[in-house]
């Protein structure tokens, strides 16, 4: 059995050795020639899996250790037999954080009141599920739009995005990318945002037009982007007008590090019969980045605010990628995982 792995998933190395022949690459640089005679390929979001890619191969799984899988062309994986499984709400606790922290951080250095404020949340999967469950928490009114949720469980708990939009004071995304949600917050979508909402983008660049988001800056009140369009070729006219821009690392926390990592190999585990794996999980090695419960109740906007920054100071992030914005993918590969949190 051989198995292709990105070199930069965390936690694999040595997991396979004992059952397989693994190679392990950055994943841009994984070619058709590499997986002449593999039977796995183990990816994250850099490795284009295409027909070019996979076409005369062995391949017979693609196991990604990521929530999306827009990298992935799935209809020629499903004509051809490959089977796909993806790391399903690994990293939705670690964005959930990175919401908050960047939320906070921006309406403190901007003197934003969020008392009252309405959460608008777009795509209310595995990560808008914990950002609702996180903002009810805080004392946020909640929006939800999910088209999908609504049609299979009925309208009741949901609005239009047209209401969304209208009403809203901090609009956040956290759609999939597909061909419904591409390019959807474009000119009619910004013309309707509340004029001062904070909007904020951890979900994927592409589902944004980035020049529509440019023409609306003047009305936000703040502005948040972690993904991009044509990463890592990041819009640097867009970067200049955030007040929190990060080299999406939103998800980058231990926990769901260690989640997608798990998650990958567990479905490669099950598929190829190698059960000594299919309960992995990695050891924590440091107990300082176990989960952290905070306290929130009786505190105010300015105390939540420093007790998120203390927990993780997402300016500092925002900081490194502005000094090296050439450097996107470098500051992936290198980023120290923070540790999660959760409001009780």
């Amino acid at each position: 059995m051989k198995i292709v792995a990105d070199m930069h998933i965390p936690f694999l190395k040595g997991v396979f050795e004992p059952y397989a022949t693994v190679v392990y690459k950055d994943g841009r640089e994984i070619t058709r020639e590499d997986c002449l005679d593999a039977d796995v390929l183990i990816t994250r979001t850099r490795t284009r899996c295409s027909a070019d890619l996979l076409r005369g191969t062995a391949v017979k799984m693609i196991s990604t250790a990521t929530i999306g899988t827009d990298h992935i062309d799935l209809p020629w994986c499903a004509e051809n037999g490959v089977e796909v499984y993806n790391a399903a709400g690994c990293n939705a606790g670690g964005v959930m954080d990175y919401v908050f922290s960047a939320l906070y951080g921006v309406a403190a250095r901007k003197k934003i009141p969020l008392q009252n404020a309405k959460l608008g949340i777009i795509g209310v999967g595995h990560v808008g599920r914990k950002v609702e469950r996180m903002g009810r928490k805080l004392g946020f009114e909640i929006l939800r739009c999910d088209p999908p949720r609504a049609a299979k469980e009925g309208p009741e708990g949901f609005v239009s995005l047209e209401q969304l939009l209208d009403e809203a004071q901090v609009v956040t995304l956290h759609t999939p990318l597909d061909a419904t949600t591409r390019g959807m917050a474009g000119d009619d979508f910004f013309a309707r945002v509340c004029p001062g909402a904070i909007f904020i983008n951890a979900a994927r660049g592409e589902v944004v037009d980035e020049s529509a988001l440019l023409r609306a800056r003047p009305k936000l009140g703040a502005l948040v982007i972690d993904t991009w369009c044509n990463e890592p070729a990041v819009n640097q006219h867009l970067l200049a007008e955030c007040d929190i821009a990060t080299p999406h690392i939103a998800g980058y926390s231990y926990q769901g590090k260690q989640n997608g990592t798990a998650m990958a190999v567990r479905a490669v585990a099950c598929r190829f019969g190698i059960k000594d794996l299919e309960n992995y999980f990695p050891e924590t090695e440091n107990l300082d980045l176990h989960p952290v419960v905070i306290d929130a109740a009786g505190k105010s906007q300015g105390e939540i605010a420093s007790i998120l920054q203390y927990n993780y100071p997402i300016f500092i992030d925002d900081f490194m990628f502005r000094t090296d914005p050439g450097g996107f993918e470098r500051l992936r590969s290198q980023y120290q995982y923070r540790r999660e949190f959760y409001i009780e």
